[in-house]
């Protein structure tokens, strides 16, 4: 008996996926347990399997096209089965808007043919010699002729200046070419008409150019418009909006800043680098000295659930990792137990899973705390918006060498400054300045993130 395969919910806040591929053709035989196609998710490119033996009769989404949850991508069943019940109300809704959309475009094109082809007939007369004339194919005049119905002339027989308007002041312009203005956003009144006895018509549309001013009045240089490019929201894209833009307006964020001196923890990092086989980044740093002020803070590693405030038995720290659609969050878990290292390995795996898009959902559940690090770029400081469901988000920018002042005297200095983002139902400004505070005393001094 044919089933249809419906598109599946592959993470925890999909609400549809776009096909990226398909495995199969309409006519193939699959086994239960197949990878049929390739799906973009909010979170990552995850496999659909097909759970019947038997043949890929109908295929009923294109790749690149989007499917919600629960929405018909393909049919399966024997070979030759009548599948026209399931086809019934199998479509999706995708395909019907297409349909709809195709007949109102057939529709608007023959309406806008038969325009053309009234205009052309309107737009024949007679000359004096009986021979029949002939204007400019989408050429019709919108106003009534000249009462001796000379084509334009006047009734002393000298010809007229050729002008857009008409002695009742209305303008001429054929049909179309008022259309496609109306679409262009072009005042008609600005342009001039080359038509018979001054018309507007499609070319001179086509070939409108408005002239610049200055702020004196006084003609500039005008210049050709460059071509804009729609560029299709991924999925990615479009669960980042929501989720960044329901917390932004769902959660009190407030920020606070801190200066940090980062001499020592340079010189750790050297230290570190000579005798580790992994190479120790300052994020990798800033990651383990969060785990432990995490852990003195246990406000800061919390969550709001409405009815509770959860703070978290774990420590799982999420790092921001930027690819070309957006950010990714992938997940370290249990950070406040491994050391430098076993961060620096797993940072690196995972934000190349990330840059690859092989990141699997589980992989960037679970957070309880988020870091963002713009350090790389030069930013010296910036503020992060919240990670749902944390109460919090880290902005480490970069490390600055500037003057500072050291017993007495001003000497060279490396700075760094984090903002601290805090959800307020669940923060409050001294709660979040401690957090701070411990965070600047484990990086200046990093041998106490071993005690």
């Amino acid at each position: 008996m044919a089933q249809k395969i419906e598109m599946p919910k592959l993470s925890d806040t999909m609400e549809e996926g776009v096909i990226a591929k398909w495995n199969v053709k309409e006519g193939d035989s699959v086994s239960s347990g197949d990878v049929i196609a390739e799906v973009e998710t909010d979170k990552a490119t995850m496999e659909v399997e097909v759970f019947d033996d038997g043949t890929i009769l109908k295929i009923l989404a294109k790749e690149g096209e989007a499917i919600p949850l629960g929405g018909v991508m393909a049919i399966v069943g024997e070979k030759g089965e009548d599948i026209s019940g399931l086809m019934d109300g199998g479509g999706s809704d995708n395909e019907e808007s297409k349909s709809e959309t195709k007949s109102e475009e057939k529709s608007d094109s023959k309406s806008e043919g038969e325009s053309e082809s009234k205009s052309e007939d309107k737009n024949k007369s007679k000359n004096e010699g009986g021979k029949e004339e002939e204007s400019d194919s989408d050429s019709v005049d919108s106003t009534p002729s000249d009462e001796n119905g000379s084509n334009g002339k006047s009734k002393t027989g000298k010809d007229k200046k050729p002008d857009s308007k008409s002695d009742d002041g209305r303008i001429k312009v054929s049909p179309l070419a008022k259309k496609m203005a109306e679409e262009k956003g072009i005042d008609i009144e600005n342009v001039k008409g080359t038509g018979p006895d001054g018309r507007i018509i499609k070319k001179d549309i086509e070939g409108y150019k408005p002239a610049e001013k200055s702020a004196k009045g006084a003609p500039v240089a005008s210049f050709d418009s460059e071509e804009s490019e729609d560029v299709k929201i991924s999925q990615m894209r479009k669960a980042i909006a929501r989720r960044l833009s329901e917390s932004k307006f769902t959660n009190p964020h407030f920020y606070e800043t801190i200066d940090i001196n980062m001499e020592h923890a340079m010189s750790a990092r050297s230290k570190l680098n000579e005798v580790s086989d992994v190479k120790i980044s300052f994020n990798d740093i800033v990651v383990k000295a969060c785990t432990v002020a995490l852990r003195r803070h246990p406000a800061v590693n919390s969550s709001w659930l409405d009815d509770v405030i959860r703070k978290h038995g774990d420590v799982n720290v999420a790092v921001a990792v930027a690819i070309d659609e957006g950010l990714m969050t992938p997940v370290i878990r249990h950070a406040d137990k491994k050391n430098l290292r076993q961060i620096g390995n797993e940072t690196r795996e995972l934000a190349g899973l990330a840059r690859d898009r092989k990141l699997q959902p589980e992989q960037m559940e679970g957070s309880t705390f988020t870091i963002s690090n713009l350090g790389m770029f030069g930013i010296e400081e910036f503020t992060a918006i919240i990670n749902p469901p944390n109460a919090c988000i880290l902005a480490v920018g970069a490390i600055r060498n500037v003057p500072i002042v050291k017993d007495g005297e001003v000497v060279p200095g490396h700075m760094m400054k984090v903002t601290l983002s805090s959800d307020h139902r669940i923060v409050d400004g001294a709660k979040a300045a401690e957090f701070l505070n411990t965070l600047r005393q484990l990086l200046e001094n990093p041998l106490s993130m071993l005690l």
